[in-house]
């Protein structure tokens, strides 16, 4: 399998602390009319850590078939016991995803034959697309550019979405290896595509699919102008989106702009009042209507 274009990393939408699977449809249906390549439930933006494993094999169900195979479905499987991930993969694969974003596992830090082994076993147990996912900020750990090289050997593993920040990595990754590798960083999606990667896995295409997805055509194609000239107008606009912890402000601009509601679960909390205007500017100045 090959991944390459514009992902977006799906928030999850609450009504009342439960599951909103009209606005999460429809969703579906906004992204896929906008030329999205793909959909990423359940990963750090759809606020997997409070979901109950109920709750999240029925997030990937509903994606997988409101998609209806008309695009990829990469379903967040990660977690940090080997066997839960086990679990959540084999369902995601059950349920007809085309392949699994699993994260490094936080808060136990383990070695780097820790991480291998780790990403082995489900690899082992699961026939199913594998991309790894690093973001070091979150989890309190780092792969590796040699063990992705080393994970890349087996014969599932496909991608690697890089949310480090550093450049040097995805070029030391591409230096050892052909993986596969999708930004995890928006604002970095231009910069590391220039040294290799394929796409990104965006959060900002919760807010612009389409505008996320063409700035990646365009790259593609050669058009490297007009890829920098929307790399340079969506900049702000992905900063405002991370005035605080990831989704928090982008439920916001969603409730915002009429996309869906922001609730969220705690322990994450409204956005405070002072980052809301910011955020409201960033998208009034890229020229976006906001409802009041």
């Amino acid at each position: 399998m090959t991944l390459k274009g514009a992902f977006t990393a799906m928030i999850t939408p609450f009504k009342n602390n439960a599951l909103d699977e009209k606005t999460l449809i429809r969703n579906v249906e906004t992204q896929i009319e906008a030329g999205i390549d793909g959909l990423v439930p359940v990963g750090t933006t759809g606020e997997s850590p409070t979901l109950s494993f109920k709750e999240h094999e029925r997030v990937i169900k509903v994606v997988v078939d409101a998609v209806d195979k008309r695009v990829s479905v990469i379903a967040g499987t990660g977690s940090n016991s080997t066997d839960e991930a086990v679990q959540l993969t084999r369902f995601a694969k059950k349920a007809g995803a085309d392949a699994a974003l699993i994260v490094t596992p936080y808060y136990n830090k383990p070695s780097q034959e820790g991480l291998y082994r780790h990403y082995e076993k489900i690899a082992g147990a699961v026939n199913i697309p594998i991309v790894l996912y690093n973001v070091p900020s979150r989890t309190g750990i780092s792969l590796s550019p040699e063990t992705v090289a080393r994970l890349s050997k087996l014969s599932n593993v496909v991608a690697i979405k890089e949310a480090t920040g550093s450049m040097d990595q995805t070029s030391h990754i591409l230096s050892l290896c052909d993986i596969t590798v999708l930004s995890g960083d928006d604002s970095l999606t231009l910069p590391l595509m220039a040294l290799g990667a394929k796409g990104v896995i965006s959060v900002l295409s919760n807010v612009l699919p389409g505008d996320v997805a063409k700035m990646v055509q365009d790259f593609q194609r050669g058009d490297i102008v007009r890829a920098q000239a929307a790399h340079v107008k969506l900049f702000p606009l992905c900063r405002a989106l991370f005035i605080e912890t990831n989704p928090v402000p982008v439920k916001r601009a969603m409730r915002l702009l009429g996309l869906a509601g922001d609730e969220l679960r705690l322990p994450l909390c409204p956005l405070s009042k002072n980052n809301e205007k910011i955020l409201i500017q960033a998208l009034k100045n890229y020229g976006l209507r906001v409802k009041p």
